[in-house]
Formats: C-alpha cells, sequence, structure tokens
C-alpha cells in the first residue's frame, strides 16, 4: 500500500511537468504549422485575361499545397497600381508579389527584354530550348542578378511559370495590307524589344497596357497591334474591332512569365513554402501549356466561323526584313548596355549547342501536316 501511495504521489508530482513539457517541445511546430501568412499579390493583367487566371490558379495551387498557411490575395491590374508600375511595387513593398512579364522592364534596362524571351528565340531557340536555359543554363540567376544588383531592386524571382507554347502572331490590323511598305504606313502596338526590332524595320510603334490596346484599335489611334496568341486575343475582345489577324511572326517567341517578390517577404518564408511556391509555378507551366494548346485550336475556329476573322499569312518581305532587324537591334543594345551583352552571350552559347541539336532530331513535321490535314 505504502509503494502504491508514493507511485500516486510521483504521478501526482511528475504528471503536470511532463504535460507541460509536451507543450513546450510541441508548441513552436504546431504553431508554425498552423500560421496564416497573407500577400497582397496583383498581376500585370487585365481580369479576363489568361496570364490573370493563371495567376489566380497558381495562387490556389499555392494555399493548396501550404495547406491554407500561405494566402495569396489575388487582384488584377490597375487594382492597387498600373500594369507597367507592379515591379517598382513589390521592390517598395506596396504589393508583396505580382505575376508580370520581364519585357515590361526593357525601358529600365535593356535587358529585361531577353527574358521576354527576345525576338528570334533568341538565335533559332524554341519553347524547349529556352525554357531548359531559364532552369539549366544559368537564366534563372541572369535575370535575379539583373533585378537585384543592376536596377538594385528588393525583389526576387524564384520561378518562371505560364508558359505560352506559340509563338505569338504578327497582330490584328484595321486593314489588310500586302507588303512591309503597307505595314509602316500603321501605327503598331507591340512591346519590349519587339517594340525595337519593328522601330528598325521602320514601323511606327506605341507600347500599350493590355487594358489600353482594344479601345485604341477601336477609336483608329493605332491601327494594329499584337497582344498573344489566339486563346488570350479572343478573349481581350480583338475580333469586335477588328477582322485580319496576320501569322506567324519571329517578333515574339513562345514566352514565360514571372513571379516577383519583395525580398523581405521572401526571406522571411519557411523553406516548405518557398519551395511551395517555386513547384507550383513549375506546375502552372504545364498546366498553362497544356490549357493553351487544347483553347488556342478551338479560338481559331470560333474566330474564323463564329466570328467572320481572316486568317492571313504576314507578307513574306515582313519576316526577311525581322532577321537583320533583331540582329542591328542586339548589336545596338550590346555595344549601349554590358549586361545586354552578358545575358545575350549566355544565350547564344547555350543556342549554339540545343539548336543545331534540336533541329538534327526533331524530324520535319511539315511532311507529316501534309500527309494527314492538307487537301
Amino acid at each position: 500500500m505504502k509503494s502504491r501511495n508514493v507511485i500516486i504521489a510521483w504521478f501526482a508530482f511528475a504528471l503536470p511537468v511532463l504535460i507541460l513539457a509536451a507543450v513546450l517541445w510541441r508548441g513552436p511546430g504546431d504553431a508554425a504549422a498552423q500560421q496564416k501568412i497573407v500577400w497582397k499579390v496583383q498581376s500585370a493583367w487585365p481580369a479576363n485575361n489568361l496570364l490573370h487566371i493563371s495567376a489566380v490558379e497558381l495562387a490556389k495551387m499555392v494555399e493548396d499545397m501550404s495547406g491554407g498557411r500561405l494566402k495569396w490575395e489575388m487582384s488584377a491590374a490597375g487594382t492597387i497600381v498600373p500594369a507597367f508600375e507592379v515591379l517598382d511595387a513589390v521592390n517598395r513593398g506596396i504589393i508583396d508579389a505580382s505575376h508580370a512579364w520581364p519585357g515590361y522592364w526593357a525601358g529600365k534596362n535593356s535587358a529585361a527584354g531577353l527574358f521576354a524571351p527576345g525576338p528570334g528565340g533568341p538565335f533559332g531557340m524554341d519553347r524547349e530550348e529556352y525554357l531548359a536555359w531559364l532552369f539549366a543554363g544559368g537564366g534563372l540567376e541572369l535575370y535575379n542578378d539583373l533585378l537585384q544588383k543592376e536596377l538594385k531592386m528588393n525583389v526576387v524571382v524564384p520561378v518562371f511559370t505560364t508558359s505560352l507554347p506559340y509563338w505569338e502572331p504578327l497582330g490584328w490590323f484595321k486593314k489588310p495590307f500586302t507588303n512591309l511598305d503597307e505595314l509602316r504606313k500603321m501605327r503598331f502596338r507591340t512591346s519590349g524589344l519587339g517594340m525595337e526590332m519593328m522601330k528598325t524595320m521602320g514601323v511606327s510603334v506605341v507600347t500599350l497596357a493590355g487594358g489600353e490596346v482594344i479601345p485604341a484599335l477601336e477609336r483608329g489611334a493605332i491601327e494594329g497591334a499584337e497582344w498573344a496568341i489566339p486563346s488570350h486575343d479572343i478573349l481581350m475582345g480583338f475580333y469586335n474591332v477588328s477582322k485580319n489577324y496576320y501569322m506567324p511572326d519571329l517578333r515574339q517567341p513562345a514566352s514565360y512569365q514571372e513571379v516577383l517578390i519583395n525580398k523581405p517577404k521572401w526571406d522571411a518564408l519557411p523553406k516548405d513554402l518557398q519551395a511551395i511556391v517555386k513547384w507550383a509555378g513549375m506546375a502552372e507551366i504545364i498546366r498553362m501549356t497544356a490549357y493553351s494548346v487544347d483553347q488556342d485550336s478551338k479560338a481559331i475556329e470560333e474566330l474564323e466561323k463564329k466570328h467572320g476573322v481572316k486568317i492571313l499569312t504576314t507578307p513574306p518581305d515582313v519576316l526577311k526584313a525581322q532577321l537583320p532587324a533583331i540582329d542591328k537591334v542586339y548589336e545596338v543594345e550590346s555595344q549601349k548596355n554590358p549586361y545586354f551583352a552578358k545575358v545575350l552571350k549566355s544565350q547564344k552559347d547555350f543556342a549554339s549547342r540545343a539548336v543545331p541539336h534540336a533541329q538534327k532530331i526533331r524530324p520535319p513535321i511539315d511532311v507529316v501536316v501534309a500527309h494527314y490535314w492538307k487537301k
């Protein structure tokens, strides 16, 4: 009986201590697991644009994968700041993050246009080769150096995302044209290094944010404009103001968007949440690519059959003039901007291996297309 009383007394003393120890041992981990982080995020896109929808999907992935620990309060362009000001807003902490496009920052440093990516591929790189340069050839590191060391921005890009799988068409035009001389008489909306290429070709160009493009075409402030690929353009409503859709083009290869994050906010994230943001972005490349391929073919059918849009072939002399114009833009910018030259060299070195190999290993798909689909 005495020993039983001793045991009971010991438990009476020890149990509260054990409970307290368990709380202290488990507490920090539990608190971290339950911590809710909410970021204010604005995209650079109108709410009905597929790029903004991609940003919304990415935010959902981050929240789901983190079990609700990291939530992005997502808003469209202009909600907090204008589209072209999201980089500065992230830098200053006005917003915590943004889903945007590197080509918009070419005015701050022309090297940003090479991450758009630049016209011509660059150097014939298609989607796969450029993706490889970004994630295996040092491109992502070069872009962060551009933002942080060259532009002195307190911003980090942990991942590129939102693949557009096709090269963009030349664009939408109020009236048909048959050659470069006629194109030179029009005012054309474009952006990034593609704008410099078109300038070098003698085309009159202007830059407008996404929400301004359709109204400008409608009122005649411009006679032509490009935006993205058919699945995106149809949502913008280009068919309401133009029936002439020209493709292909060398101005804008298959592209990727960026996830801009305020660096102190990023550094404060636990490592597992950082990994979730990074790999959610990579997953969105696959989802958006699949969705765009499916939607693009449907969009072209709808544009032609329902909205009376004419899918027209870009005049050969326009495409022919683009290559020397691209070379000239790259030469001029390399001479003016050492960092542009550094990035361009990295891309050219990578392309010198990847592009010839791709050309050798890819079959002549035109033969297959002709066999199955050309009547």
